[in-house]
Parts: structure tokens; C-alpha cells; sequence
């Protein structure tokens, strides 16, 4: 019995320890106060679809901070483009990183006349006049996508901070960066028709948050009860940031739950 007890302890022990984020945070005041425009303000039946300037410059005239996506293309240039592939968007069946700088410019964002911006446009675009919350993509190694994005990330002069799903790139921020406001994006993965791999399991449940150290966690809504995530930001302290809302009504219904809120497909009531 004794025993038993004891195992259970030891296992609750590094259970926390696992999920444990960064204690020691910077100051995140400047995050705070707006909500977050998911890929900009946009709407892919117009002339400004995700992630295009035009949706960001409609972000930023309404007053509304940005989350946006960071990956590179096979020249290593940063640019801001959510899917692995430019099928859903530009409807080419090619990869992001396997296309030059020059060769994404033939592509349109759905159906508009808007084009794949670079980071470097979107930063001088916004010019810190709101918050960023900036998501680099995993599609490749942490030390290829930060070693060149993070040369225009850190000139950038405005408030930021970074998150992704690979906690390898949070990871890269800790050793590389650590005065930077880091984050740990999250999820459960599973499927009805596909379970969760072993590594979807792992990032779901924050179990490599001992490595990363981040400063807040992003986690969808629809999973605001997830444990890790609860005992991350209310045992732990971690700044409490939840993706994507869709609707004043869900909104409402994350507050108690979260402190910050990446929105999309409607406006937000003040």
C-alpha cells in the first residue's frame, strides 16, 4: 500500500515537473489590452484573406493586435503563410519550402489579387503600433526557420512575442533568446477517424515544458479543461492565451479561462 502511494507520488512529482513553464517571466504588460486578429482581419472571399497585408492593415487600423504565421521558403526567406502546402490558398499543390522567393509571387490568395508577404513587409506594415503574437512553423528544423526569421523579428521595433506548436523552437528561444516573451501553442490532436501520436500527445499534455520554459500556453478553447493547461497557468503562473475564437458567444464563454484571445471571422464587442 506504501508503496503504491509512494510510486504515485513520485510519479505526481515529475508529472508537475514536466509541465512546469518558465517562473522567472519577463513583463508581459504590453501584450495586454487588445484582442488578437487571427492571421489579420480577414475574410477569404475578399480582397484581404488570411494572412495577407491588406488584412493586416485592417487589424491594425481597427485596433486589434495580430497573430500571424512564419515559415520559410526554399531560398530561406521568411515570409508569412499558414499551410505546409499552397493548395487551400493559391491552389497549387507545392510546398512553401520548396519554392524560391521569386516563384511564390505567381500565386494568388484565394482568388484575390494579394500576394504571399514577406516578415519583413508585414513588421514594417504594423511598426509597433499593436502587439504581435507571432507563430513560427515547425516545417522544418528550429535552427534553420529561427536562424533566419529571428534576424527581422529582433530589429522589430514594437511589442512581441513568439509561440509555436514545436517545442523545439520555444526551445531555440530559451537558449537563443531569452528575454523574449516565449509561448507553448497546444491542442488535443486526436481525430474521430485518427488518434494522436506519441509526440501530439506529448505537446498536448505540455510534458516538454521543463525544456522549453515558456511564458504563456496557447491552447484552443474547446479545451480549456485539459489539466496541464489549467495547472500550468493557475498553478504555475503561466500567461493564459486561447485560439481561435469565432464568435462574441464563445468569447464570453472562454473568460474565465483565459487571459488573452486570438479571434477570427467576426468582430469583437469592447
Amino acid at each position: 500500500m506504501w508503496y503504491v502511494i509512494g510510486v504515485l507520488l513520485v510519479l505526481a512529482v515529475l508529472y508537475l515537473a514536466a509541465i512546469c513553464p518558465r517562473l522567472r517571466r519577463p513583463d508581459m504588460s504590453a501584450l495586454h489590452g487588445v484582442y488578437y486578429a487571427h492571421r489579420g482581419l480577414y475574410d477569404n472571399k475578399t480582397d484581404a484573406p488570411e494572412n495577407s497585408m491588406a488584412a493586416f492593415k485592417k487589424a491594425v487600423e481597427n485596433g486589434y493586435g495580430l497573430e500571424f504565421d512564419v515559415q520559410l521558403t526554399k531560398d530561406r526567406v521568411p515570409v508569412v503563410f499558414h499551410d505546409e502546402t499552397l493548395l487551400r490558398v493559391c491552389g497549387a499543390d507545392r510546398k512553401v519550402r520548396d519554392c524560391t522567393w521569386d516563384e511564390l509571387q505567381q500565386y494568388r490568395l484565394c482568388g484575390s489579387e494579394a500576394t504571399i508577404p514577406l516578415l519583413s513587409d508585414v513588421l514594417a506594415l504594423v511598426n509597433g503600433k499593436v502587439p504581435l503574437i507571432i507563430e513560427i512553423k515547425g516545417h522544418e528544423k528550429a535552427s534553420e526557420v529561427c536562424g533566419h526569421s529571428d534576424p527581422l523579428i529582433a530589429a522589430y521595433n514594437g511589442p512581441y512575442c513568439v509561440e509555436s506548436f514545436d517545442p523545439r523552437i520555444v526551445m531555440w528561444y530559451r537558449k537563443n533568446r531569452p528575454e523574449v516573451i516565449r509561448g507553448q501553442l497546444s491542442s488535443c490532436f486526436s481525430k474521430p477517424d485518427k488518434r494522436e501520436s506519441l509526440v501530439q500527445t506529448i505537446v498536448h499534455y505540455l510534458l516538454l515544458n521543463f525544456m522549453a520554459k515558456p511564458d504563456f500556453i496557447a491552447y484552443n478553447h474547446k479545451n480549456k479543461h485539459n489539466l496541464s493547461r489549467v495547472l500550468a497557468c493557475r498553478l504555475f503562473g503561466a500567461l493564459s492565451v486561447t485560439w481561435t475564437i469565432q464568435s462574441q458567444q464563445e468569447l464570453d464563454a472562454a473568460r474565465d479561462a483565459f487571459e488573452l484571445f486570438i479571434f477570427e471571422g467576426f468582430r469583437t464587442e469592447t
